[in-house]
């Protein structure tokens, strides 16, 4: 019989700089700070600072996740590291993680899935540790949204900040932990969330910047009905085949996309009687941390109880789908919370 495999330690980290909707309709035309909590329930974002790179902020998530776990970095055997902003193209951003927290033997790799990176990463690990038993893997997601914003654009940029979330990943008593992952991508629709420039279909040139192809671009309300249509049925789907229904499901820790967008999604997947998690409003749409900080957050609240249901749920470029069930494991040091 396989052994479980579950969260054991969470850790997130969000840069000190807090910009609110004051801030951000300074710098963006045709917005007021009104209209921007109106239209997405964002008060205030978080911006790295000028020093900081991705890889910075997710080694100081990661660091708080070893110590909630009670695991030291050389132990580590995996980090799977979750972005759409790395430091560079190369080396893999997960590679100066494994340097600046220590985890000298641990195999690394960047997961691309946008906003759906952390579920896609916390699958992946799930399976190598399947393979391996008794291993564990750091698990991270981490963006810097910040750099790639164009401020001209008021539909992408009052939405993103950024910030880092971690998880542990490892053994955990039978009962407990990751019972099943759901992934899907749908290419199709792949002009809905893209980033045109910097790679081998356009290389970067004087041309490419001057035109703006740097940028992060989203068309918003294709992206809404994109995810209306395709996520409930995902989670249904996922339920289904594990034989829970929505009334078991306690927690729900979605993608931090739009506030507006959350409301809506709960309602279409019948999840009201679910608590929702949210950290929107403080921090924004953190692309690939949202779901890992928002479960950070609900785990060192107290609101996560040993055995609870929790369903996570990640969508972003791609166009791409995660949802994740698990029961929930009281983490080692919970008493130390």
């Amino acid at each position: 019989m396989t052994a479980a495999i579950g969260i054991l330690g969470t850790g997130a980290y969000l840069p000190k700089q807090e910009v609110d909707n004051d801030e951000v309709a300074a710098m963006v035309p045709d917005v007021t700070p009104e209209r921007i909590e109106h239209k997405t329930q964002i008060r205030s974002r978080r911006y790295a600072a000028p020093d900081e790179a991705t890889s910075d902020l997710a080694a100081a998530a990661a660091r708080l996740a070893l110590a909630d776990a009670g695991l030291a970095a050389e132990d580590v055997d995996y980090i799977l590291l979750a972005t759409s902003t790395g430091d560079s193209p190369q080396p893999p951003t997960s590679c100066r993680l494994q340097s600046l927290v220590g985890a000298r033997r641990a195999a690394c790799v960047d997961v691309n899935a946008v906003c759906a990176g952390f579920v896609y990463a916390l699958g992946m690990a799930r399976a190598l540790l399947a393979l391996q038993p008794g291993s564990t893997a750091l698990v991270v997601g981490a963006d810097i949204y910040s750099r790639i914003l164009d401020y001209r654009d008021r539909s992408t940029a009052i939405l993103f900040g950024d910030g880092a979330g971690a998880v542990v990943l490892g053994a955990v008593p039978a009962g407990r932990g990751i019972i099943d992952i759901g992934l899907a991508s749908r290419g199709e629709a792949m002009d809905l969330i893209r980033v045109e420039a910097g790679g081998s279909r356009i290389p970067p040139s004087v041309e490419s910047v001057e035109s703006g192809g740097h940028y992060f671009r989203m068309q918003g309300r294709g992206v809404s009905e994109f995810v209306m249509a395709n996520v409930p049925p995902m989670i249904a789907a996922l339920l289904e085949r594990n034989g829970a229904t929505l009334a078991d499901i306690r927690h729900f820790v979605p993608h931090q996309a739009n506030g507006v967008l959350l409301t809506e999604l709960v309602s279409r997947c019948g999840l009201d009687g679910a608590r929702t998690h949210r950290t929107l409003a403080e921090y924004g749409n953190i692309g690939g941390a949202s779901v890992p900080v928002a479960l950070d957050a609900a785990a060192r609240s107290g609101t996560l109880n040993d055995g609870d249901l929790v369903l996570l749920a990640g969508f972003g470029g791609g166009m791409s789908m995660g949802a994740g069930l698990l029961r929930w494991s009281a983490p080692v040091l919970e008493a130390s919370r």
